[in-house]
């Protein structure tokens, strides 16, 4: 779903970050706000008064879609799921998580969560504005207090949508879950109606686009386009899992990888090992024994007249938890891992002793042969 992700800083033990599309957001909203709403609110203020209004109601945003996640995040939390942190993008934000919740009633309450928490905020704001106006506050703040009552009570009903991935979409699903007690039939449903939704909005933008309302119909056009892409993506993941729930690494990985010495020169390594075998990432081995793993990002990064003098094992990394896993370990937990790091390929160990690698690849080949067979536990 994202593409560059910056690190912002960790709230109550959950990382939080911005996808790079997030930025345009924050210019599309502080624009908006200062070109277009806040003069029309609050009349007769200068134009570097309505910019930094329109940048408080952008950060005022930004704390609120946090506040929003967070609140997901710490109902999953005490359900015991796995959070990967909260990421702003342009759409928004989503808590990402490593697993699906255990029950429906947990889905249910991590779901709620997220209005909830927007419909209290929306309400808090529109308190201070109107305590503002009473007590005689400048009219700035409440003006921006007010449009930050507003925009969270809006966030509120648009995520209440029963489409999926949206919350109401998943508290559609955990009804829909809890009624037959199946998770993959209940988000088939719940996707499908979510993908609907998505097509239904696309419609909406064309025919605003038609009507003059070029802006408004994009913006549309693209919700519709995020949330039906988001839609099928859920229902796959969720089928990915049930297909690899119960397999092992070890039924995937390979037993005899393709290894590198750290006395290799960065020239050799490429030329033999890279170029050879078009893999972006090796083990490095000694005596039997994994010191560490290798790249070809890390080697991009030295000036290329350096790499007849330098060594793999001078920019080697050590081998940590996200690019391991033991032999043992289920296919399903390799694959989150995957998806949190980014990483394709994984070095299956066994203690200190590289015992194989595990990829992407061949576990998508493995789903894809199962579902063409039908077989597979529905």
């Amino acid at each position: 779903m994202f593409g560059n992700r910056i690190t912002l800083f960790k709230l109550l033990g959950f990382e939080v970050r911005i996808d790079a599309s997030w930025l345009l957001l924050a210019l599309l909203v502080t624009w908006s706000l200062a070109k277009g709403i806040f003069p029309t609110s609050y009349k007769g203020s200068s134009e570097i008064t309505y910019w930094a209004m329109g940048a408080i109601g952008a950060l005022g945003l930004f704390a609120s879609i946090i506040f929003h996640e967070l609140c997901h995040s710490l109902i999953a939390a005490k359900y015991g799921i796995p959070m990967k942190g909260i990421t702003l993008f342009i759409f928004g934000g989503v808590a990402e998580m490593d697993d699906e919740p255990p029950s429906a009633k947990a889905e249910f309450l991590m779901a709620v969560a997220g209005p909830f928490s927007s419909m209290i905020l929306g309400m808090t704001f529109n308190g201070l504005a109107y305590a503002g106006r009473s007590l005689g506050w400048p009219g700035t703040i409440s003006a921006v207090t007010s449009y930050l009552g507003w925009i969270n009570l809006m966030l509120a009903v648009f995520n209440l949508l029963p489409a999926f991935p949206l919350d109401g979409g998943r508290v559609l699903r955990s009804l829909l879950w809890g009624w037959k007690g199946n998770l993959r039939w209940a988000t088939r449903i719940s996707s499908w109606i979510g993908s609907s939704f998505g097509i239904l909005l696309i419609i909406l933008g064309i025919f605003s686009i038609f009507q003059g309302n070029f802006i408004g119909g994009l913006w549309w056009m693209m919700i519709g386009f995020f949330l039906r892409n988001a839609a099928q993506m859920s229902y796959t993941q969720v089928l990915t899992r049930k297909v690899l729930e119960g397999e092992t690494v070890r039924r995937f990985m390979v037993s005899r990888p393709i290894t590198v010495s750290r006395a290799l020169t960065l020239e050799e390594f490429i030329n033999d090992y890279v170029y050879r075998y078009h893999f972006k990432m090796f083990p490095v081995v000694s005596f039997d024994r994994l010191v560490g793993f290798i790249t070809i990002r890390q080697v991009a990064e030295i000036p290329k007249d350096e790499w007849k003098e330098r060594t793999v094992g001078e920019i080697a990394k050590p081998c940590t938890a996200d690019v391991t896993i033991g032999p043992d370990e289920d296919a399903v937990h390799a694959l989150a891992i995957m998806s949190r790091t980014a990483n394709s390929r994984l070095l299956v160990v066994d203690g200190e002793r590289l015992v194989g690698i595990i990829t992407l690849k061949d576990m998508l080949q493995f789903l894809s042969l199962k579902l063409e067979l039908g077989d597979w536990k529905a």
